[in-house]
């Protein structure tokens, strides 16, 4: 009987062919992409389609970018444990797709950059580039071996698929479509796997509906198991979820990653006007607030099926990850197909962001390293040379993976890179583009001691994870299992890999519940605020004041901020586009003279 504890069905006939097919499509959108542009081989076509995307695609690739297998497997546990304080990720989405619209796509567009991290030569120098572009590729192939092992696992255990052929069968998927046809096919395979993750949800919660007697009864259970209770203003930093580290902490760690990360930027940076590029974030806005939504309710709808018989607690799996795969095997077996179109969702997750990683990770090296050095390559060297380049971050995320494989507590340390290093690097861009007074040595101090910071608290956390006081599981019961499994389960800290309850360090140091309680949500808050005041202070005592007049492109202007202005300002935009590579600093080093006077053309177009 459904909810009642013990063994569940495994994987049929049809699964295998629902999932095997999903894999197929994808990699047949890179091959129709990469047929339907073979005339079209610049570098341009090949990292940014062309420039010539449209805000839907775009946006659905950004939401599928960050909505990893993670995510598909992890939120609905949230939401079976920790209740709904997780929905209110919504009002962060909505902070962090305003500010990255009005203050950052504007500029990065003016500048008509291919890497982020163009921008902090232009502003900074050289050095800085290098040590930017190089703490993302650290994080990214760090986080994307994460993503391809982490629901690999998962689902290996619950449905007995090979972990290392899907694996590999994974990665090898990726760098044929992102090889072959470059962002293009990595967007539209978004929409692909977007449809697919959202199809594995509604899935669950339909199933759940019959089963349960209505949507009705799954919110009364839910609010019965104090599921609903989202609002906790207590403003305590050390708690992990609560009202204020959402909005404030989430919402910074969510502009960080989707401001400067090369694999958000390399998307609105891909469309055809400053219109579609904004647009395109307050599309995906909606496309999160739908995605969230429906995983959270999935959650839900699980909490009501197994309320009465927790199968992490009855020792049915041994880790929280497992307990959607758990779900899906118990509740949608009889339809033969159905859990593979599950877990097609949970790898539809895991390919778009693995796929986004590998051609950000291609656009970075080849601009950030290689144009800069090597500046009389032929457009066909470049062509092969980001094809070379996808197999090989293609085969350094398989190998992450085996890495991944190999530790312990790894999923919250993945997510929490994201706020150890992309807060400072936050910090470092708004120095950049808000003060005038910041100099090279007071942005590259300012980040370094940010980052020590996050770092520092990040890494101590880890050894010495927060308590349940601060964590605040809800409570699980197995009063209504029919069987009851071994009582030697693990059991694990939100977003974190089985941690066994011996592995506790038995000597907790005075900081381990202070500084090392802090939320994670605070580590991009705590980096970005802590390389600006730094920053600004090292600046101001090491001359910044007395620095030469600046180009005023590379700050954020007024007029950038008025957020449906965009489509008066298509024309500018493309007036930008077209002058861009003029000045593209990946190819060549500009004046300040000949930028000024770019400008000034722009500023004609703009009056005209």
């Amino acid at each position: 009987m459904v909810g009642t504890g013990g063994p569940v069905a495994s994987f049929s006939v049809w699964d295998y062919v629902v999932f095997a097919g999903t894999i197929v499509g994808a990699a047949g959108i890179g091959l129709f992409q990469a047929i339907r542009g073979r005339k079209e081989t610049s570098s341009d076509e090949f990292l940014l389609g062309g420039r010539q995307m449209t805000a839907v695609p775009v946006a659905m690739s950004l939401t599928a970018s960050f909505m990893s297998g993670i995510t598909v497997i992890g939120t609905p546990a949230e939401a079976y444990r920790f209740g709904a304080a997780f929905w209110l990720f919504g009002f962060s989405y909505a902070i962090m797709s305003a500010v990255t619209a009005e203050i950052f796509v504007p500029l990065f567009y003016r500048l008509g950059i291919t890497s982020a991290y163009e921008y902090l030569e232009m502003r900074f120098s050289r050095p800085i580039r290098i040590i930017g572009t190089s703490m993302y590729i650290v994080q990214t192939a760090l986080y994307t071996g994460l993503v391809i092992y982490a629901p690999a696992l998962a689902l290996n255990q619950i449905t007995g698929l090979d972990l290392w052929g899907v694996l590999v069968a994974t990665g090898a998927v990726c760098i044929l479509y992102c090889t072959l046809g470059g962002l293009k096919a990595v967007i539209w395979t978004d929409v692909l796997q977007m449809v697919i993750m959202l199809a594995g949800f509604a899935a669950v919660i339909a199933r759940g509906a019959v089963l349960q007697g209505g949507l009705t009864k799954i919110w009364e259970d839910a609010r019965q198991g104090g599921r609903l209770n989202a609002f906790d203003f207590d403003p305590d930093p050390l708690k992990r979820h609560t009202f204020w580290t959402i909005i404030i902490g989430g919402s910074v760690m969510w502009v960080s990653i989707y401001s400067i990360n090369q694999s958000q930027v390399q998307r609105y940076i891909s469309c055809k006007t400053l219109g579609h590029a904004k647009m395109s974030l307050y599309v995906n806005m909606v496309g999160l607030w739908v995605t969230v939504s429906l995983a959270m309710f999935s959650g839900l709808a699980m909490y009501s099926i197994y309320k009465n018989c927790d199968p992490l607690t009855n020792g049915d799996i041994s880790t929280p990850d497992q307990l959607l795969p758990y779900l899906v095997m118990d509740i949608l077996a009889v339809y033969p197909g159905v859990p593979g179109l599950f877990v097609a969702a949970a790898y539809s997750g895991t390919l778009s962001t693995v796929s986004s990683s590998i051609n950000a990770l291609v656009a970075v090296t080849v601009e950030d390293f290689i144009l800069p050095v090597c500046k009389n390559l032929t457009q066909k060297q470049v062509t092969w040379m980001n094809m070379g380049l996808s197999v090989f971050f293609g085969a350094l995320c398989i190998g992450m993976a085996g890495v991944a494989s190999l530790m312990g507590s790894i999923l919250q340390a993945a997510l929490s890179i994201f706020g150890m290093i992309s807060g400072p690097l936050l910090g470092l861009y708004l120095l950049g583009m808000l003060f005038r007074t910041t100099n090279s040595i007071g942005g590259l101090l300012g980040m370094i001691i940010g980052l020590v910071l996050t770092l520092w608290v990040g890494i101590g956390g880890q050894i010495y994870p927060p308590t349940d006081e601060m964590t605040n599981p809800l409570l699980l019961s197995t009063i209504g299992c029919n069987t009851t499994m071994s009582q030697n389960y693990t059991t694990t800290a939100p977003w974190t890999s089985p941690v066994t309850l011996t592995s506790q360090p038995d000597v907790r140091p005075p900081l381990a519940d202070s500084w090392y309680s802090l939320s994670y949500l605070y580590f991009s808050l705590l980096g970005t605020v802590t390389t600006i005041v730094s920053g600004l202070l090292v600046s101001i005592i090491t001359g910044g004041c007395k620095q030469k007049k600046l180009n005023s492109d590379l700050f954020v202007r007024k007029s950038d901020l008025f957020c449906f202005s965009c489509f008066s300002n298509s024309k500018v935009s493309d007036v930008t586009e077209k002058t861009a590579p003029e000045f593209h600093i990946g190819a060549n080093h500009f004046t300040l003279t000949e930028f000024d006077v770019m400008s000034k053309d722009v500023g004609k177009a703009t009056k005209l």
